[in-house]
Order: structure tokens, then C-alpha cells, then sequence
């Protein structure tokens, strides 16, 4: 089992910043890749970024490569994303995840274990 708690969402203009934090306990970390999805009001969740056990391996979804920045605090079981740039499309309830690691397959597919979520909201 593991337990994620998400925290440092709420409003922002756009292109300003936020930086939303992730807890992470309960299991051996080592075996998840800990990851961002979101979900907007009348959309599918998304995968946002994701950053494996060694935090050697990053994904960013498309959208938002070159703005959002994922770290990985290991011995403190904490990952963040760092987000710039915001803009009014990236509105929307940010959920942290955590996803078996499983040899030979792509990370950032979908959380085994989610976060209760946060919400960002960027308006002017």
C-alpha cells in the first residue's frame, strides 16, 4: 500500500508559478515511479510528468515540456513539480501518483496508487 498526499495548489495568474508537493509513504518507494496527472473540468485525465526511482528517467507531456519541472527527493519521499509559465489551460485538479515499476514498459501509463488531488486554477 501506498499513501500520496498532494499539497501547494490554488489560484495563480497566468504566467506566474506554482510548486505542488507529493508525500509519498507506506511502501518501498524504490519500486514506483512517482508521477503527475490531471484532470479539467469535463476531460480525461492526464498523464503530466512522471520521474522514475533513480530520477534518471523523466516524462513530460507535451503540453506542458519546457514550463513544468519534476523532482524527486528520495530520503525524503517527496516529489514536487515545479510549474512556470502557467496559463489558463493548465486549470484543472492535479492529482500525484504512484506507478509499479514494471522492466521493459513506459512510465507515466496510469497510477496504481493516486493522491487525493489538488487543485490549480489560473486565471486572470
Amino acid at each position: 500500500q501506498v499513501q500520496l498526499v498532494e499539497s501547494g495548489g490554488g489560484p495563480v495568474q497566468p504566467g506566474g508559478s506554482l510548486t505542488l508537493s507529493c508525500a509519498a509513504s507506506g511502501d518501498d518507494m524504490n519500486y514506483y515511479v512517482i508521477g503527475w496527472f490531471r484532470q479539467a473540468p469535463g476531460q480525461e485525465r492526464e498523464a503530466v510528468s512522471c520521474i522514475s526511482s533513480s530520477v534518471e528517467k523523466t516524462f513530460y507531456a507535451d503540453a506542458v515540456k519546457g514550463r513544468f519541472t519534476v523532482s524527486r527527493d528520495n530520503a525524503k519521499n517527496m516529489v514536487y513539480l515545479h510549474m512556470n509559465n502557467l496559463k489558463p489551460e493548465d486549470t484543472a485538479v492535479y492529482y500525484c501518483v504512484a506507478e509499479l515499476i514494471i522492466q521493459h514498459q513506459p512510465m507515466c501509463v496510469w497510477g496504481d496508487y493516486w493522491g487525493q488531488g489538488t487543485q490549480v486554477t489560473v486565471s486572470g
